[in-house]
């Protein structure tokens, strides 16, 4: 059971006919040939305006002051940092992102494109789906036609920079216009822009095959700027990928430039050309970075490239930098490619003309306008925090020896991480079991905890999963979990599994949040809490952040972390509203001298920190994870199950803390 409620709406027949009741009444009986006519047919008339080419907005601005030119380009709403918003989402669920949105050592160059390997139950992949979108407000407004075309061209630029052939890729559109009333000039701007979108499509050879959209953009006087967003998506060899940011310094990079004609719209054969030639240097792994060049320009592309790992270019061409060349891509390479030179990358800065511009002023400049609206930073304390070691380790031998233990996972209501769980213990060896908790009814919860019961009697490791159990409500995450835990029954049996079969549990994000309810952790058994023990409440950003941190091993006590040693520090991801940890400095110290504190956030100098940047949830001492007394009850934020083979591509450092392998091997 999936513990969900579902009731008969409808019957499919071979009668051709839509029949609705009511009550027992028929209140609609009609033919599928009338609906198939889409109703009746309706006519409107557009009236196209002509294009304004004495407004070329293609032309790039030649400013007499680069650097103020260079900081006011990345500084556009339309360029400028969204990190802040795009951290809300979960970028990581599934371990399949084969990139995360920002890479680099810093992760803050943005990717153009969302890859992800198709999802299997059982084994892994390496073909991928990549999809990518384009629009741009300004063309748009000057021109509908222009914009739509340009919109098909950004998308299918962008998946080709990632390596996908465009050639087989497929479109489609979501368009939002103003309220057209009977205005025929109001009904141009769609038509035009259908038009623009299917001219691109023809020459280009690539369907759409679906799309939205609406008309009712306008709100007083006020309208929405013409509106067609293209996303192109296409299959990918994910080996075969690369990302935005630059990876080393004295590398070259190459603007591989696109044509247009006397008319301002790409030049669709030359376009086809450039862009298989972009595939083929990133297939064959000439490309060590790629990068779509957008409305910004050159200056907008080579300045995202450059802040996931602070490198910058020295430039030695006299290209405009400020001008959209859509359909352009500039590769990084250290090959001599068909392209133009457009310099060598360098350590922290830009030249251009003589003018250096330090990549940290740009990254200063393209983060600030919308930091009040989607921040990224938030007040968290100030100074050093002690770097925790414990190398001591819990070998005792578990009374119950198994070649493949047995792992249960129960899933509650919200839970979303069983099947990520779940594969990571089966490629170490374990055999997994997903048991559906059903809470429908007072019935179906009475049987599910004597079905738990049987489960956990039968079972090695018990596995709490991440998630929203009970959306997080009320009274904050995992207290749904730890209710059911606390009933008598399944107290005992937790008690059993860990005290006379010498059981592990594990519980992350959610499951964690559980634990530490439960008191799982840090006191190794079921037991009332208070407020003066370790909770976990708020981000102190006050909002969901998914993203990449850097942890610490600060103790092997544990039996999961069997496999590495004091020290180690591996990229882990994170994606949570409560994960800051909370604890008083005598709980802490307690928690430190006992070897409880397992893993910490920490910075890329390795050193535990309060910076958001790296401590997200501005958790005490940057404690990411803790354990029970003996080690082997583990609960952490960080979701380590989220790895697979050619995942996180972007970014930099070990990934795996072999915490699957090591509780396996702890039962051999």
């Amino acid at each position: 059971s999936e513990n969900l409620e579902a009731t008969a709406v409808a019957e499919v027949t071979d009668e051709n006919r839509l029949v609705m009741t009511w009550n027992g009444s028929t209140i609609c009986d009609i033919s599928r040939d009338f609906l198939n006519t889409n109703g009746a047919e309706k006519h409107a008339d557009a009236e196209i305006d002509k294009v304004d080419f004495s407004k070329n907005i293609f032309e790039g601005e030649t400013p007499s002051d680069i650097k103020a030119k260079w900081l006011e380009t990345v500084s556009d709403l339309n360029m400028c940092s969204k990190k802040g918003l795009v951290e809300r989402f979960d970028s990581s669920i599934g371990a399949n992102s084969v990139y995360m949105p920002y890479g680099g050592k810093n992760m803050l160059s943005p990717m153009q494109s969302m890859i992800a390997k198709l999802p299997v139950l059982k084994g892994d992949t390496v073909t991928g789906t990549v999809m990518a979108y384009g629009y741009d407000p300004k063309i748009s407004k000057w021109s509908p036609f222009h914009g739509a075309a340009y919109a098909v061209v950004e998308s299918v630029a962008k998946i080709a920079a990632s390596g996908a052939d465009i050639s087989d890729a497929y479109l489609t559109f979501q368009e939002y216009f103003e309220r057209l009333r009977d205005v025929p000039k109001r009904w141009g701007k769609p038509a035009a822009a259908l038009l623009g979108a299917y001219d691109a499509q023809i020459k280009l050879g690539i369907a759409a095959i679906g799309g939205k959209d609406s008309m009712s953009g306008s709100f007083e006087n006020i309208d929405v700027p013409p509106t067609l967003v293209s996303f192109a998506i296409n299959k990918v060899d994910v080996t075969k990928t690369v990302s935005t940011d630059i990876k080393k310094p004295g590398s070259k990079l190459y603007l591989i430039k696109a044509k247009t004609d006397e008319n301002l719209l790409p030049d669709y054969d030359d376009l086809k050309k450039k862009l298989s030639y972009v595939t083929k240097l990133v297939n064959e792994g000439t490309a060590l970075s790629a990068y779509a060049v957008t409305g910004g320009g050159v200056c907008e592309a080579v300045s995202k490239m450059s802040f996931g790992n602070g490198i910058g270019v020295e430039f030695e061409t006299d290209e405009n930098l400020f001008a959209p060349l859509y359909g352009s891509v500039i590769i990084e390479t250290d090959a001599d490619v068909d392209g133009i030179l457009l310099g060598k990358t360098v350590e922290g800065k830009f030249i251009v003309n003589g003018v250096e511009i330090a990549v940290d002023d740009v990254l200063s400049a393209w983060e600030k306008p919308l930091e009040k609206v989607f921040p990224t930073n938030a007040k968290n304390p100030e100074g050093e925090i002690e770097s925790y070691s414990y190398d001591k380790r819990n070998t005792k031998a578990p009374a119950v020896i198994s070649g493949k233990p047995k792992v249960l996972i129960p899933v509650f209501p919200g839970t979303n991480c069983e099947y990520d769980t779940a594969r990571a213990f089966e490629r170490a060896g374990a055999q997994a079991e997903i048991f559906v908790f059903n809470n429908l009814t007072s019935d179906a919860v009475g049987q599910s905890v004597k079905e738990l019961s049987r489960l956990i009697g039968q079972s090695q490791i018990v596995m709490l999963p991440g998630g929203f159990s009970a959306g997080d409500e009320p009274d904050g995450s995992g207290k749904f979990i730890a209710t059911t835990f606390r009933n008598p029954r399944l107290t005992e049996d937790i008690h059993n599994l860990l005290y006379k079969r010498d059981g592990l549990m594990l519980g992350i994000c959610n499951g964690f949040q559980a634990l530490i309810k439960l008191g799982l952790v840090p006191f190794g058994k079921i037991t009332d809490t208070d407020s003066t023990c370790p909770t976990l409440t708020y981000n102190t950003i006050n909002r969901h952040v998914s993203q990449i941190v850097y942890t610490r091993i600060a103790s092997t006590l544990s039996p999961w972390f069997a496999n590495v040693n004091t020290g180690d520090i591996h990229a882990v991801a994170v994606s949570h509203g409560e994960g800051r940890f909370v604890a008083s400095p005598e709980t802490v110290k307690t928690l430190a001298e006992n070897g409880q504190i397992a893993t910490q956030y920490v910075d890329l100098n390795g050193k535990p920190t309060y910076d958001i940047c790296f401590n997200p949830n501005g958790s005490v001492c940057a404690i990411e994870g803790i354990t029970s007394p003996d080690g082997r009850v583990l609960g952490k934020m960080a979701h380590s199950e989220r790895i697979s083979p050619n995942v996180y591509k972007n970014i930099y450092g070990e990934k795996d803390q072999q915490i699957f392998k090591s509780g396996v091997m702890y039962f051999k």
